[in-house]
């Protein structure tokens, strides 16, 4: 235990001596609530100020490609882009977190049955509604077990579909979608409750890794963040958020 406070110290003794810096962080929206806990943490100890934008996997790969930016904190299939791959350096990405997906309803409702692949499939064709975000990373693999059930036609029909993690939680909530279907941190929120994750082998982890970008000006800055994230203030603050941290 003394030796962790010790390295800590040093570390942010280290980031605090380092040359102040601003840096422009894109990131998951399925990080959203980890990020924002952590941020004004690491710009205490480091003195460095990070602007954070939160998006979806399409719109990430876009951030990549488009204005400069510092740092990346994205699921892995941006980095499985080509164009977007090349815009950050060739160090290996950094394991950052992981999630699997579930099934939410609003706080209160009766909790349908998900405990298996058949009852999944029976809750899903029963509801009258559900809400996810289609075009995502999540949201494909959320498209990709409708498709391993056999119910991808249906679905359509029932999808209210949303572009923000928080317009998931806030659909169920407000009764406007019968089931959220997401990764399971995004449907922790006021007015919500789990059902329960996907079962058995439908289940998956949706990867976050960090890379930092190859035009960052401030590049020691921006890696200094990605080392943050594998602190145990770090760690501690993603499992409060139901993100498993590496």
């Amino acid at each position: 235990m003394r030796r962790i406070v010790t390295l800590l110290a040093f570390a942010c003794a280290t980031l605090a001596a380092a040359d102040a810096a601003e840096l422009k962080v894109i990131a998951g929206g399925s990080m959203t609530a980890s990020l924002k806990e952590l941020a004004p943490k690491f710009e205490a100890a480091s003195g460095h100020k990070l602007d954070l934008t939160f998006a979806a996997t399409p719109e990430l790969i876009k951030m990549s490609t488009g204005a400069p930016f510092d740092l990346g904190v994205v699921p892995v299939d941006v980095l499985k882009n080509e164009g977007a791959r090349t815009k950050y350096t060739a160090a290996p990405p950094l394991n950052i977190a992981r999630v699997g997906y579930g099934v939410a309803v609003k706080a209160g409702a009766p909790k349908p049955d998900v405990s298996t692949p058949d009852a999944l499939k029976a809750t899903l064709l029963k509801a009258q509604s559900i809400t996810f975000i289609p075009e995502s990373a999540a949201g494909a693999y959320v498209q990709k077990v409708f498709d391993r059930l056999g119910i991808a036609n249906e679905m359509k029909a029932k999808t209210k579909p949303q572009t923000t993690t928080g317009a998931i939680t806030q659909a169920v909530a407000k009764g406007d979608a019968e089931l959220g279907v997401f990764l399971t941190n995004v449907l922790i929120a006021p007015g919500v409750e789990p059902a329960g994750p996907f079962p058995g082998d439908l289940q998956n982890e949706l990867v976050f890794v960090g890379a930092v970008a190859a035009e960052s000006k401030d590049a020691a800055a921006a890696k200094a963040f990605l080392d943050y994230l594998k602190t145990p203030e770090a760690i501690a603050v993603f499992k409060a958020k139901g993100v498993t941290p590496g």
